[in-house]
């Protein structure tokens, strides 16, 4: 199995529209109903599922249509962690300890 980090654009787009046509096909639609309920033309949605070529908006349009938004929130996670945060924790752990000497006492 190729990794899928070393995917080209259009392996990328054939793999994507092969998981658009699994999820309509599990829904059991079939592509007619599935660009009305996306509002998408036909061969809008008959080119994502064949990977040749389509945009962010149809994708959008169809993953919605699929009641598949996980998709898309896999994409941009809400931030529950400020990167800032998570920096200065880092620093804060890796800084030395500073130890002030103790004043002799006068006897």
């Amino acid at each position: 199995m190729v990794e899928r980090k070393n995917l080209t654009v259009e392996e990328w787009e054939t793999l994507v529209g092969r998981q658009v046509r699994a999820a309509r096909v599990a829904s059991g639609l079939d592509q007619a109903q599935l660009a009305s309920l996306a509002n998408v033309s036909l061969a809008t949605l008959s080119n994502l599922e064949r990977g040749k070529g389509s945009n962010l908006k149809t994708l959008i349009s169809v993953a919605r249509a699929l009641g598949r938004t996980d998709w898309l929130e896999t994409l941009a996670p809400e931030v529950t962690v400020s990167p800032m945060q998570m920096l200065r924790a880092k620093r804060a752990a890796q800084a030395p300890v500073r130890v002030r000497p103790r004043r002799k006492q006068l006897a």
